[in-house]
């Protein structure tokens, strides 16, 4: 067995983008993305909201015409140590899992994913 296969279903984007999040119990948070599929996204935010917490998440590319809206569930928390070019470095952060999007969603995140990997 590999450890290091993609074991992924669908592709993903190494993006870091803002959106903004609306959670029932602890309210709106802006939030840094770096990595989003049609599956989910990776958020950095200092305070992770609790693991299972429903949210809504809203974003849009610099590419898209008009903004995404997704349900989804935190299901992962992160804390990543890192070296950057001042020394070493951390991230806090959640794994989000979209549960449903709003009209044709996930169809545009698709493209947009699809359309951003071919420009790389």
């Amino acid at each position: 067995m590999t450890t290091n296969d993609e074991k992924r279903s669908t592709l993903r984007l190494d993006k870091v983008f803002h959106v903004l999040i609306e959670s029932p119990h602890f309210g709106f948070m802006n939030c840094v993305a770096r990595n989003i599929s049609t599956g989910g996204l990776f958020l950095e935010t200092r305070m992770p909201l609790p693991l299972g917490s429903p949210l809504r998440v809203y974003f849009a590319f610099p590419n898209g015409t008009e903004g995404i809206s997704a349900l989804g569930e935190v299901k992962n928390h992160y804390f990543l140590n890192y070296a950057s070019g001042e020394g070493p470095a951390t991230i806090t952060g959640m794994g989000v899992r979209f549960t449903q999007f709003d009209s044709d969603g996930a169809d545009r995140l698709q493209r947009s994913v699809t359309q951003a990997r071919m420009q790389h």
